[in-house]
């Protein structure tokens, strides 16, 4: 494995929208060119030497949705929240388009006879720019190898449908857990060999390391959540977009600022009936500023850490 120089921008130069509904014949994600290995904005790439030449339009899936009136909201977590829930659809979409889907969401028909079902283990997103009501968005999903060695890399790209503008872009690593021990699983071979012609030989490999975050050092303290019965998704646990919601609260500039860089890094699941407690801490940097998050059980276990960065809104 040789490791390639992350770009440090993206280009949307190298792209050439095209109106697909399914999978698409005629795209390139992120920073790539149709002759050049894959690069991320803050992520290092390992690439098989050897690896077999195939062509990367062979591995996107690719859906459009519209944002709605009540997706849009002065402090932008309306629309965060929406964006997270599609880019967990377009998973379950793609896997169902290449003929995998099983039982749940995104289960190939071997994790099924296993009871093995996909939790996230960690994400990073990176906003260029907010869609607005009425907006059309791109979404270009497809699958890579991960750093870890039982999970699975799943990458997205958003764009404006209508003229190709880069709304955000993200990275996601996620593992297996059993339904009904809840424990976390080995990647079966067998479920990388149904994944195999949907995932992309290559490695991301994040470098991006969150500090666990101490009640006591923490600036704002929200206490009282609890996780309810619509907070949950089809395996039983909190929906990862919740946690958006209860980490955001914590932050004194909703009203004057907008997130950009949204990185989470889960610990254990979250279920209904659970009681919360959200930390944060507040650091500021000329105009921007930079919060660093924990959710906590009340008995004092670590369910997430994150990390967001703000800019002025627009």
């Amino acid at each position: 494995m040789r490791t390639i120089a992350a770009s440090s921008t993206f280009s949307p130069a190298n792209y050439t929208p095209t109106k697909i509904s399914v999978r698409s014949d005629n795209v390139i994600p992120l920073c790539m060119k149709s002759n050049t290995k894959p690069a991320f904005r803050g992520l290092r790439v390992k690439v098989k030497v050897e690896a077999p030449v195939k062509n990367i339009n062979d591995y996107i899936y690719r859906q459009n949705f519209t944002i709605r009136s009540f997706e849009i909201g002065p402090d932008r977590m309306a629309t965060i929240a929406t964006l997270l829930n599609h880019l967990q659809d377009s998973i379950a979409n793609n896997i169902s388009a290449a003929g995998l889907l099983g039982d749940g969401f995104g289960a190939t028909p071997e994790m099924t006879k296993r009871n093995l079902i996909w939790v996230v283990a960690k994400m990073q997103v990176l906003v260029d720019r907010y869609p607005a009501w009425g907006d059309v968005v791109q979404i270009d999903n497809w699958f890579s190898d991960a750093s870890v060695k039982n999970g699975t890399a799943n990458h997205w790209l958003l764009r404006d449908a209508n003229t190709g503008e880069t709304l955000a872009q993200a990275n996601s690593v996620w593992i297996m857990m059993n339904k009904k021990t809840r424990k976390v699983s080995k990647f079966p071979e067998e479920v990388r060999a149904e994944m195999a012609p949907i995932t992309m030989d290559y490695c991301v490999s994040d470098d991006i390391k969150i500090s666990k975050l101490h009640d006591n050092t923490a600036d704002f303290v929200q206490t009282g959540l609890t996780a309810r019965w619509s907070d949950l998704d089809i395996n039983h646990h909190v929906n990862f977009a919740k946690y958006i919601g209860w980490i955001l609260e914590n932050v004194p500039i909703l009203k004057t600022h907008e997130l950009f860089d949204l990185v989470l890094e889960f610990k254990r699941e979250c279920r209904e009936g659970d009681g919360l407690k959200s930390f944060t801490t507040f650091i500021e940097h000329g105009g921007n500023a930079e919060c660093q998050h924990m959710l906590q059980l009340e008995n004092g276990s670590e369910v997430m850490r994150g990390r967001t960065k703000w800019r002025p809104s627009i």
